[in-house]
């Protein structure tokens, strides 16, 4: 059972929580903490000293007091009002990510609530309480107000769950899971409500596949490399030496691993060409950048999920509420543009790859590959798909970042828009999926037309574990259902593992 602290969490603990549903529980040391800030904030209260959002209202109504007997109803409020957002729900290992990372925020102690609060959240995850979230409506600034109010309404017993794949109302969902709808007490609605914990949770999953998607573009390039006879030379260790980046160093390491054991490249050593064209030849210097983005994203997740990013904070060791703006997804939103960009690069230059398979003047393999070109079609229309996927990746890939819409009246003037950078990077990596899919479609096609040699042991490997699945193309047939197989195999990491059993773990 994972002991949240508000200190420790993994992105890799996040991501079992959503997709495995691993246990969750509020470790002793962070309840006392939790407790120490709630009773800070009971004396905020006695005392009568203002506070914004506890003894006050929200927003541009920061001005406007609330008296002692109104703090329950001012939470409750809060929570209907902002449960305003639209579109379609986000997935349920979604709402679990952001469920648990909101409730290690408030484990950290800083959030005025009771421990209760982290209680529920926790047993809603145990129990597979899963508010219905619309996944539009965040500006990323005030936190993720819309999505996490839809979250504290379940809570509250209102709104709308799903418990074992059936929706139905909050209050039924609860007593669904023998659960009890929460009161609110001061601050605790706001406190639910106020972070970046779903932008944050999109985050983390978008890394997890963004990381297994990086492992299958280098074995997909490296079959590519092999059915275009490329030459190996650029990827010597004393290149990547002189360069200094540490993804370009990583990836051409895998790339050696990959090609170990080839039939294919000594066949071609002596004249053939000076240099391979980019899509081959600079295989280390674009996906190693493409790493980088990736682990960039990850770093300042794995901040943003053990931090305090509510308003106003509670330190129980001075008794003093702060108002900050820790709620504000900047880092986030720059982050999750940056990894989509990454997304959109990787899938751009697979792209280019299968272009050059399927054209004959650039592969010296069959025209489009196929044995029986103008009769049949062959693998023509992949490459169309693939570019059409690249051209729509070019659009998503625009900063959302980048933008900003004031709201409340210009108390809220520059938001951060990063659950909109969460959505487009969680689009590019479908679609940049799905070309790197196209990519070992083509290039397993191609390798048929070099027998009798055999590529390196990864290429080999992936080409068989492809044919489980899906035979060579010897006669035109639909290939949707091709498609959608081996992007089936990126996602469940068949073919990664295949692979690494063979070659060893790809950086």
């Amino acid at each position: 059972m994972l002991a949240i602290d508000g200190e420790s969490l993994t992105l890799e603990e996040v991501v079992h929580v959503a997709r495995a549903r691993g246990p969750v529980r509020l470790s002793p040391p962070a309840r006392r903490r939790v407790e120490a800030s709630h009773a800070a904030l009971l004396r905020i209260v006695k005392a009568g000293r203002v506070a914004y959002g506890v003894t006050t209202g929200f927003g541009q109504l920061e001005n406007v007091l609330i008296s002692a007997k109104d703090a329950r109803k001012l939470q409750e409020n809060l929570v209907r009002s902002h449960a305003a957002g639209t579109g379609p729900p986000l997935r349920e290992e979604e709402v679990r990510a952001a469920m648990l990372i909101r409730a290690n925020a408030l484990g950290k102690g800083y959030s005025g609530v009771r421990p209760v609060v982290v209680d529920h959240l926790v047993r809603m995850l145990n129990a597979g309480v899963h508010p219905v979230v619309p996944s539009r409506g965040s500006l990323g600034a005030s936190g993720d107000l819309a999505p996490l109010a839809h979250i504290a309404l379940v809570m509250i017993g209102e709104g709308e769950a799903v418990v074992r794949g059936r929706r139905m109302g909050g209050r039924a969902a609860l007593q669904a899971a023998r659960l009890r709808p929460l009161q609110l007490e001061a601050k605790e609605g706001l406190a639910v409500l106020n972070g970046t914990a779903v932008m944050a949770g999109l985050g983390c999953l978008l890394v997890a596949d963004a990381l297994q998607l990086l492992k299958d573009a280098e074995i997909a390039a490296s079959m590519s490399f092999e059915a275009l006879r490329g030459s190996p030379a650029p990827f010597d260790e004393r290149l990547s030496r002189v360069k200094k980046q540490i993804g370009q160093r990583l990836v051409a390491g895998n790339l050696l691993k990959l090609l170990r054991g080839s039939e294919i490249v000594p066949s071609h050593r002596g004249p053939h060409r000076v240099q391979d064209p980019y899509s081959l030849r600079c295989i280390p210097q674009v996906l190693g950048a493409c790493f980088e983005s990736i682990h960039y994203a990850r770093q300042v997740l794995e901040i943003e999920i053990n931090s305090a990013t509510d308003n106003p904070l509670i330190f129980s060791d001075s008794g003093e509420a702060l108002s900050g703006g820790n709620f504000h997804g900047q880092s986030l939103a720059m982050a999750l543009d940056f990894l989509g960009l990454g997304l959109t690069v990787l899938g751009g230059f697979a792209e280019r790859r299968i272009a050059r398979l399927v054209d004959a003047r650039l592969s010296e393999l069959p025209p489009f590959l196929t044995e029986h070109g103008g009769l049949q079609s062959g693998m023509m229309l992949l490459q169309y798909t693939a570019a059409a996927l690249a051209a729509e990746n070019k659009v998503y890939a625009h900063p959302a970042s980048a933008d900003s819409i004031p709201a409340s009246a210009n108390q809220e003037d520059h938001n951060s828009m990063g659950q909109g950078a969460a959505l487009k990077a969680r689009e590019i990596l479908e679609n940049a999926r799905r070309i790197v899919a196209i990519e070992y479609l083509c290039a397993a096609q191609g390798l048929e037309f070099r027998r009798p040699l055999k590529p390196g042991v990864g290429p080999r490997v992936a080409h068989r574990t492809i044919r489980g699945s899906v035979p060579k193309l010897t006669q035109d047939r639909a290939m949707a259902g091709d498609i959608e197989a081996v992007t089936g195999m990126l996602v469940s990491g068949i073919l990664s593992r295949a692979v690494e059993a063979k070659v060893g773990r790809l950086a």
